[in-house]
């Protein structure tokens, strides 16, 4: 491989959140964070080298967002996806969780209904509540591991008052990618209901395998008429601190109302390396992706292959992307204090409780695995020994 993603780069010092906030987020110093998603990887040296010589300049003013950035943008949809995306479509945004406020700022008002499904990303459920929304759940359905929209639940749920659904695709915390049929069946619903469906697909570029992620607005007619689709290479080449995204809106009216929204947040600037870094990971950034997903597929498989032979209790699938695993601990019988206790206190492991993402969440553990396999290697290690202490005790 020509990247070197075993690399131990320490982030200490940093001002990094993963690392450097260890001990007020688990009130211990010792853990091993494998919690917020970034990555503990170097991003790409095509990145590396625009912001270098972007820093060079000793003047960091105003940024002006060219066309070569857009380009960019739709040239990466067309290299990766296959899809068309028209320059009229595309406006920026900071980031994809400003841009769901944006978007609830746009299509609803105070007292409105806002569809999530949960076990699903967190903000999902602030940026509702914290608007005066009302949060509608339409959870997921888990069968062995595997989770599938339950749109049945969602017909008994939609009301007059129902305006947006926020889907997750892919989606965190459990990985799937979503097929075809499973989007065209929720374009069919809320296209009887008039629902706007916000897409959040900032994971979009983290698939195992080429060709199953399908953009919402290249679905079909009815599914880009009726959406706004946010696409970022931050999660996917490691750049989530420079706030650099960008909206996908195929209908003109959705579109003015969105924008709207924009300027009245003044959230119309990016980040001035954003840019650049943006530009840098659209137009040179196949390879290392490449690359990059072998190394996290390892990842993901080192994870499910050691619980399933030295951990059974506890159960990950291999997802189908992202670089989140979903670990479930409920045969281990803890309640979810006792877990969350269990994981810092006993293994040293700063991972997310699987109850912020949803009731349903509850006995699962987030695991970050974008980290060299050294780092997966002791965190299995941890979790074995913690596990085996955790039965002596319960069998005394």
């Amino acid at each position: 491989m020509k990247f070197n993603f075993n690399e131990e780069i320490s982030r200490k010092n940093t001002n990094s959140t993963k690392w450097d906030s260890i001990d007020q987020v688990f009130g211990c110093t010792e853990v091993l964070p494998l919690w917020i998603a970034d990555m503990d990887l170097a991003c790409a040296p095509a990145i590396v080298e625009a912001l270098t010589k972007r820093a060079q300049h000793p003047i960091y003013g105003y940024g002006h967002i060219p066309e070569e950035f857009f380009e960019a943008a739709i040239n990466w949809g067309a290299k990766r996806f296959g899809t068309k995306i028209n320059r009229e479509w595309l406006t920026t945004v900071p980031g994809v969780v400003p841009a769901l406020n944006l978007a609830i700022d746009a299509f609803t008002k105070v007292g409105d209904e806002v569809i999530i499904q949960p076990p699903v990303y967190y903000p999902f459920f602030s940026v509702v509540k914290n608007n005066g929304r009302n949060l509608v759940e339409n959870p997921l359905i888990e069968q062995d591991g595997y989770y599938y929209m339950d749109l049945d639940d969602l017909e008994k749920k939609i009301t007059s008052k129902t305006k947006l659904l926020i889907l997750c695709s892919p989606a965190n915390p459990v990985g799937r990618v979503w097929s075809r049929e499973e989007l065209n069946a929720l374009v069919e619903v809320c296209k009887k209901h008039k629902i706007i469906i916000i897409a959040d697909e900032i994971h979009a570029d983290l698939v195992y395998e080429k060709g199953t992620h399908i953009p919402f607005y290249s679905i079909s007619e009815d599914a880009a008429n009726m959406s706004i689709t946010f696409m970022s290479p931050s999660k996917t080449f490691n750049i989530a601190g420079l706030f650099s995204s960008l909206a996908v809106i195929p209908n003109p009216d959705l579109f003015t109302e969105f924008t709207h929204s924009i300027l009245r947040a003044s959230l119309e600037n990016l980040n001035i390396f954003g840019i650049e870094a943006v530009i840098a990971a659209y137009n040179e950034g196949d390879e290392w992706l490449d690359e990059l997903l072998i190394h996290l597929k390892g990842n993901a498989e080192y994870i499910h292959n050691y619980l399933k032979k030295h951990i059974p209790e506890v159960k990950m699938k291999v997802t189908e992307a992202t670089y989140l695993g979903w670990l479930d601990f409920r045969d281990l019988g803890l309640t979810c204090d006792e877990l969350n206790k269990f994981l810092v206190k006993d293994a040293k492991l700063g991972c997310n409780e699987g109850r912020v993402f949803g009731s349903n969440g509850k006995g699962f553990m987030r695991l970050n695995y974008a980290c060299s396999r050294k780092t997966i290697e002791e965190a299995m290690v941890r979790l074995d020994q913690a596990v085996r202490k955790l039965k002596v005790c319960v069998n005394e």
